[in-house]
């Protein structure tokens, strides 16, 4: 679910085309903002997918998160039987939550009262609410939990999925992310810290990683939900197997609240974690589905990262950031990405970063500028890294039986 679409195939489709899912602000009234821009999720309608009566209780981060599992769900021919519900969990995560009802029953606290608070606003905002209403809509009763963890929530939420069914614990993880935070609070929060492009004029050409005339990241919302399967589970329900995920790395800066080490040294470390978790030499990664924000230091770092943690391979490498199509979901960014990964080792087509015209100094790389590209891509890397100084990277690789 994203700016780009909803579903899979259509938010595929628009990638591979090289377009903008970013516009004018729609949810509120935003013409006071210094940003005015953001990815929504257009023409959503929850009634698709939830009964009139349950949207009421959730936010809408829990209503794109139940939207994308049914998409998973329905690509993965997956029905939960009685049988298996105890080796099937949820992990889904949100960097924020449900913040549009936060703000709307705070509203209603000044003005009516404590008494006029709606009884739903609790499970209506709190993180685990999305894995909490997939687990009960499918009847999986395995491992239930999610993250917190700003932008690299959704990565560290399918990494962890990973490791719970490489123990043992789980035959099926439904993992991912989902994000909805393009309210007067959350856009408000960001351009106060000017991390928000402020390119009203012209939103389509506003998140431009690595572009000397970047001026920050535009906001984007909805969801990325994976189903993760254990190999013999899939092989023996006839599954049709898209990739294997086979690395999951983490890291922290220990450096700063906002900013990256300066020398990209968390970023570095989370991607070699990665790589010694698949057991894989990095002349062995051919495709990087990077965090590419389009901020200034952001995206020089990351190249930084990428230079020595891959050496002179880094120049051979493609690397190509999304979010100058989707905008950044924040929470869940790294499940929308760990997805489009997937996709591109599926159709063994590399997405492009748009409105990449005159790379900034020192982004020097193979950033797939403007165009998809059809090329062999055996292993893929896919990375986040959040506020906190917390990293996240996933290696998926083309299955062969």
């Amino acid at each position: 679910m994203s700016a780009l679409g909803i579903g899979t195939e259509e938010t595929w489709a628009a990638l591979q085309a090289g377009k903008s899912g970013i516009a004018r602000i729609t949810q509120f009234e935003c013409s006071q903002f210094a940003c005015q821009i953001a990815g929504e999720v257009k023409n959503f309608d929850p009634l698709r997918w939830i009964d009139k009566k349950e949207v009421k209780k959730m936010g809408r981060f829990i209503q794109v998160g139940i939207a994308a599992s049914e998409f998973a769900m329905e690509s993965a021919k997956l029905k939960v039987q009685p049988e298996d519900s105890e080796m099937t969990g949820v992990y889904i995560g949100s960097g924020i939550g449900g913040f549009e009802v936060i703000e709307r029953e705070h509203r209603t606290l000044l003005e009516r009262g404590p008494s006029r608070i709606s009884p739903f606003f609790i499970p209506a905002t709190i993180v685990n609410l999305a894995s909490g209403y997939v687990s009960i809509r499918i009847g999986a009763k395995g491992p239930n939990s999610a993250t917190a963890t700003a932008c690299t929530t959704s990565a560290h939420a399918i990494g962890d999925s990973f490791k719970i069914i490489q123990r043992g614990d789980a035959d099926v993880m439904i993992c991912g992310g989902a994000e909805a935070c393009v309210t007067p609070m959350g856009i408000g929060g960001f351009a106060a810290m000017r991390a928000l492009s402020t390119r009203n004029d012209d939103p389509e050409r506003a998140s431009r990683p690595w572009d000397k005339q970047r001026n920050g990241f535009v906001v984007g919302e909805g969801a990325g939900i994976l189903v993760i399967e254990e190999l013999e589970f899939a092989k023996r329900r006839g599954a049709n197997i898209l990739a294997e995920i086979v690395g999951y790395g983490m890291s922290a800066d220990a450096y700063h609240i906002t900013s990256p080490s300066e020398d990209g040294e968390g970023a570095f470390r989370v991607m070699r974690n990665a790589m010694r978790d698949a057991k894989l030499d990095p002349s062995l990664i051919d495709y990087i589905n990077a965090h590419g924000t389009s901020t200034e230091v952001g995206d020089k770092i990351e190249t930084q990262a990428i230079k020595r943690a891959f050496g002179d391979h880094a120049y051979k490498l493609a690397v190509s950031s999304t979010k100058s199509m989707t905008g950044h979901l924040l929470g869940g960014a790294g499940g929308l990405e760990a997805g489009i990964t997937v996709l591109a080792i599926r159709d063994q087509i590399a997405p492009p970063t748009i409105n990449l015209q005159e790379p900034d100094d020192g982004c020097d790389l193979d950033y797939i500028p403007n165009q998809a590209r059809s090329m062999k891509i055996e292993h893929a890397l896919s990375n986040s890294f959040g506020f906190g100084g917390t990293n996240g990277s996933l290696i998926f690789k083309k299955y062969s039986e």
